[in-house]
């Protein structure tokens, strides 16, 4: 590439990050280090009626989660700055009177009322009302009355929008990286608004305007901005400006039904649509981070959503999606989002952590749940436990259920499971005490061998024992190597629960 990459996420602080343009905003990030580029972030908050106080922030502070903040952002590296539109709505009022002045836009006065009335008269005679050279010329805007007319009604405080004038009858053949030729016909297209009377332009202006100025070279955005790619292109070759390569990515769709993914699936069918926790009026949306995804787990889901490097791999590290990240193996369809593999992946990404990492946070999320024996417990028993109990884990708040029988004795017992309590299992239970308060080497290995010794030498079958044994201990038929188990909780505890057991059963 002939000049440097420069690419931009530009979200609007409207609220609380979606998933679908944190992975945009992945795609950008992958791309500019690729290519040894720059990444920066732009707030688009022009629409000041829309702006949520702390989306901002919220959003700088996901991607910094995520391992992908910007390298250019507000109060950081500015050097194109300001990097929030509302503080360069200054520079916007110059191009939109450089387009009146090519020609290439106009002034319109046409009120809300008396376009709402045209659009209804169209559609009632069975047709679409589009503001555009069909009609341009016989509304109220500058193409049809005097420049000192048109000069007094804005010098009065008359309310105008400035309009794009797009060109008729001409076919754009554009190119996107992903999608390859699109064609475009002008004479199908509106006219659309790109600054108001109250000074402040709209998306498409603005866009345009910072992309070029703060040397975007490569524009990667959503599907949805697809529509709005012709005027783009047109708005740069008005201003003879050289436009970026466009590439737009494909929707993230529901698990179920058709359709791009919304809070609403999220709320639904229960996972996180957005990265951090989002609290409103109406109530809280927990994030990624809130349920226990790692932010590398979030990354390598994201990343194979829509995009793949032709190969079967799915676990990949951040700096391995840099490497093989080719916007061209981007695929056209929308990619449909699976709630299952994003727990598949989080797991795998768990099972990488070392045991001390996990034990720490186990203990941390015990003390979330004001456990005021858990300062008690050893850290190598904690890190043991972790290690037994992981590979059966999504996520570190799991290891609770998956444990609890290690820190308390069973309150009730499994009733499909104490079947296995047999008229002869209180005496086998019994010889059994026998057997352990006998072993003074209480070790896995050394409890394994001298039990399952006394039931060799003596023909009992191992299911008669081995069950009620793990029933007595942990309430149900579930739980890692019960000789680990024994071990964990120790002679005297293991020996007081099967007492409660045969009490009990």
């Amino acid at each position: 590439m002939s000049k440097q990459v420069r690419v931009r996420f530009a979200p609007s602080p409207t609220g609380a990050l979606h998933i679908g343009g944190v992975r945009t905003a992945l795609f950008n990030y992958l791309f500019a280090k690729k290519h040894n580029g720059v990444f920066y972030l732009r707030v688009e908050d022009t629409d000041q009626n829309r702006f949520v106080p702390g989306a901002e922030k919220y959003i700088l502070d996901a991607l910094e989660w995520l391992g992908i903040s910007p390298d250019e952002t507000v109060e950081k590296n500015e050097k194109f700055g300001p990097y929030r539109q509302s503080e360069r709505k200054h520079l916007y009022k110059q191009y939109a009177d450089e387009l009146i002045a090519s020609g290439n836009a106009y002034y319109a006065f046409d009120t809300a009322e008396s376009l709402d009335h045209l659009r209804k008269t169209t559609e009632t005679a069975g047709n679409t009302f589009i503001y555009n050279h069909s009609v341009r010329g016989t509304l109220d805007n500058s193409l049809n009355i005097s420049e000192e007319e048109t000069q007094k009604r804005i010098a009065s405080g008359e309310d105008y929008v400035i309009r794009f004038k797009t060109p008729v009858g001409e076919t754009l053949h554009l190119q996107d990286i992903i999608r390859g030729d699109i064609k475009f016909e002008t004479s199908l297209l509106d006219d659309k608004v790109l600054f108001k009377s109250d000074g402040m332009p709209t998306y498409h202006l603005a866009n345009i305007v910072d992309d070029h100025l703060m040397e975007t070279s490569h524009v990667i955005r959503g599907e949805e901005w697809l529509p709005s790619m012709p005027l783009h292109v047109l708005l740069y070759r008005s201003f003879g400006w050289e436009a970026p390569e466009f590439a737009h990515l494909p929707l993230i769709l529901k698990p179920v039904g058709n359709g791009k993914l919304s809070k609403r699936d999220g709320e639904k069918l229960g996972f996180p649509v957005f990265p951090l926790q989002w609290k409103t009026d109406e109530g809280t949306s927990l994030g990624y981070k809130e349920i226990g995804f790692f932010p590398d787990a979030v990354i390598n889901f994201l990343a194979l959503l829509g995009w793949n490097d032709g190969t079967e791999q799915e676990i990949f590290s951040l700096n391995e999606l840099v490497e093989k990240f080719d916007l061209k193996r981007v695929n056209k369809a929308g990619a449909k989002f699976d709630p299952e593999k994003n727990k598949w992946f989080n797991h795998q990404y768990l099972q990488k952590q070392s045991d001390e990492s996990l034990a720490e946070a186990f203990v941390q999320n015990l003390k979330s749940r004001d456990f005021s024996y858990v300062e008690m417990t050893n850290k190598a028993v904690m890190t043991k436990i972790t290690s037994l109990i992981k590979e059966r884990a999504h996520f570190v708040n799991e290891f609770w259920s998956l444990s609890d029988y290690f820190f308390v004795a069973p309150t009730s017992y499994d009733e499909k499971a104490s079947k296995n309590w047999k008229e002869d299992t209180p005496d086998l239970m019994q010889q059994l005490i026998l057997v352990m308060n006998s072993i003074e080497d209480f070790t896995s290995i050394n409890i394994e061998t001298i039990v399952k010794d006394w039931m060799t030498q003596n023909e009992i079958g191992m299911g008669k024992v081995m069950q009620p044994f793990r029933l007595s201990l942990v309430g149900a038929l579930k739980g890692p190597h019960l000789f680990d188990i024994v071990e964990i909780i120790g002679k005297e505890e293991s020996i007081k629960r099967i007492e409660k057991a045969i009490n009990t059963l």
